[in-house]
């Protein structure tokens, strides 16, 4: 695959980490955010991170530079009207993505693809808001983005072979590895990741056993790397409520009904990491 031009629109960490992992495999980044300032911070997070692989031995200074010369941050959407592909990366709500699509659809050059990095939502949704329904695919990288190996490419109904290629092509050439998923709620992984974290609520709750000796469970008997309520902390409760309640939505499986606990803990700003206090203090 050639070097492309990529727009990420989305200022979250999830934006800039897909922004380092596609500067670093020589593609051109275009980082959007609302506000400058925003978008500045992410090139700075960027450089923060590069800088830390630098000193760790892990990157060369050079290669740094490089990747750092290929970011630029913008407010504007009308500058990513030159690229290949933009990635979205914004807020989890299906009106707000509908409606940057539709935005993206008339600013965008006409071959230029557009993705969702969206962990749940159906990507159909967002294709049907273009004029280029067969260039909208689904590219969902996992969290974070330069350290995890997966990326799922998502194959809504109206995306055409040669989207889908491409997207894949790009995943490959960030080092990642990609699968191909149809465009059903939470995916492969989320489908099977969160009723077996739903239910480690449910046995808490239910009084089966505590928090760590559950977690401990999991690592040493499944040969997990953490234990669920660590992980529940990790992705946020209020992340992980949001996706239960958009696979209950399309499947509606008793699994994927959220235990009232983690509703309760969400209303209360219980987040995880993010808020300091989750599951576990931080």
């Amino acid at each position: 695959m050639g070097k492309h031009t990529v727009g990420i629109v989305g200022s979250g960490i999830m934006g800039s980490g897909i922004a380092e992992v596609a500067a670093k495999a020589g593609h051109t980044v275009i980082l959007r955010s609302r506000r400058q300032e925003s978008a500045d911070a992410m090139v700075a997070g960027l450089e923060k991170s590069l800088n830390r692989q630098v000193e760790k031995g892990r990157l060369e200074e050079s290669a740094r530079d490089e990747a750092m010369a290929l970011v630029s941050a913008t407010s504007e959407l009308g500058d990513l009207a030159d690229c290949d592909l933009v990635i979205e990366s914004i807020v989890e709500d299906l009106d707000t993505k509908q409606a940057l699509f539709a935005e993206l659809d008339s600013i965008v050059k006409p071959d230029g693809i557009l993705a969702t990095n969206t962990s749940t939502l159906p990507v159909v949704e967002m294709a049907v808001r273009t004029e280029r329904a067969d260039k909208v695919c689904g590219v969902h990288f996992f969290n974070p983005a330069p350290m995890m190996s997966l990326v799922e490419i998502v194959e809504p109904l109206t995306a055409s072979p040669e989207t889908i290629t491409f997207a894949t092509e790009f995943a490959t050439s960030c080092g990642k590895e990609p699968v191909l998923v149809k465009d059903r709620a939470g995916f492969i992984v989320n489908a099977l990741l969160f009723p077996y974290l739903n239910n480690a609520i449910r046995m808490l709750e239910s009084g089966t056993a505590t928090r760590d000796d559950i977690d401990t469970a999991m690592k040493g008997g499944a040969n997990f790397p953490m234990g669920p309520f660590a992980l529940l902390d990790l992705v946020g409760l209020d992340t992980s409520l949001s996706i239960l309640d958009a696979l209950y939505d399309e499947f509606r499986d008793q699994n994927y009904a959220a235990q009232p606990m983690l509703r309760r803990m969400v209303a209360a700003g219980k987040l995880g990491r993010k808020s300091k206090s989750g599951f576990y203090d931080y």
